[in-house]
């Protein structure tokens, strides 16, 4: 039996680190695991999600089907799901959003991408916002220098993914990609507050001779911060004019990757 297009996707999604290619590439994707509400069985489903601060929101479109797709009925039943992103895997608390907060999210999704729009129409009934949110987001299983690296590079493919979406923009900057940034610029804060407290004093201890390399990478971390708090500070105004927004993401696009490729440098053959 020819494998089924989920399936293709769900294998790709795991052998690259979430990258699947064309007609996904410039696409937010993720694995959705659910256990069965009659079987008991688990399902895995690749979807597309929006970011949203501390959680993420998944849209039960199916493809603008008349009935809501097997894993919305999944989670309702259980809403605890596991989900992956390329470089965590973790479980989730699944809470299906309703009323305004329902409106403005899904208004949002539209506002970014017409289709989740044309998906409601076709379908004839009111898709589903679904929230998910973190239970136990635990460290990338593997060597340390390799989940250092997955973990940059997940942050390497979000800008890249901003980078494209701010080229895509109009003269209007949709809600969802402010979002978007705001939710990246809060990961990599936390990101680099780990390492600070953790991971670098960690291996100052262990190895003395990397003093002027933990200097350097403290420093950068200063340095991006500024930027980050610079492009919050643009987020902020009600008027941003996208070619400007480019440009900022530019710059922490060039100053970050400069940073990463040191760190990777320095830090992963010691963590591996």
């Amino acid at each position: 039996m020819p494998m089924d297009f989920n399936q293709q996707i769900t294998e790709r999604f795991r052998a690259n680190r979430g990258q699947v290619g064309a007609p996904f590439e410039a696409a937010r994707l993720l694995l959705l695991t659910t256990t069965g509400a009659r079987t008991g069985a688990s399902h895995t489903t690749p979807l597309g999600y929006l970011p949203d601060g501390d959680r993420i929101l998944i849209i039960a479109s199916a493809g603008g089907a008349p009935r809501h797709p097997a894993w919305y009925h999944n989670l309702l039943a259980n809403p605890q799901v596991t989900v992956e992103d390329g470089v965590f895997t973790y479980q989730a608390k699944a809470i299906v959003l309703e009323g305004a907060e329902r409106e403005r999210m899904f208004a949002r999704a539209v506002e970014s991408d017409p289709g989740w729009g044309d998906y409601q129409s076709r379908s004839g009934r009111v898709l589903p916002v679904v929230a998910l949110l973190p239970i136990d987001a635990g460290p990338p299983a593997g060597p340390m220098g390799d989940a250092l690296k997955n973990l940059h590079d997940a942050f390497r493919r979000e800008l890249a993914l901003i980078r494209t979406e701010v080229t895509a923009s109009g003269p209007r900057l949709a809600a969802q990609l402010r979002v978007n940034c705001l939710t990246m610029c809060q990961g990599l804060h936390v990101h680099h507050s780990n390492e600070d407290a953790y991971m670098f004093p960690a291996l100052e201890g262990r190895y003395p001779e990397l003093a002027s390399a933990m200097e350097r990478l403290r420093a950068e971390h200063v340095a991006i911060q500024r930027l980050l708090e610079r492009l919050q500070a643009l987020l902020a105004g009600d008027d941003v004019a996208p070619e400007t927004l480019a440009a900022e993401v530019d710059r922490l696009t060039r100053e970050l990757e400069t940073h990463l490729d040191y760190e990777e440098e320095q830090l992963i053959p010691l963590l591996n």
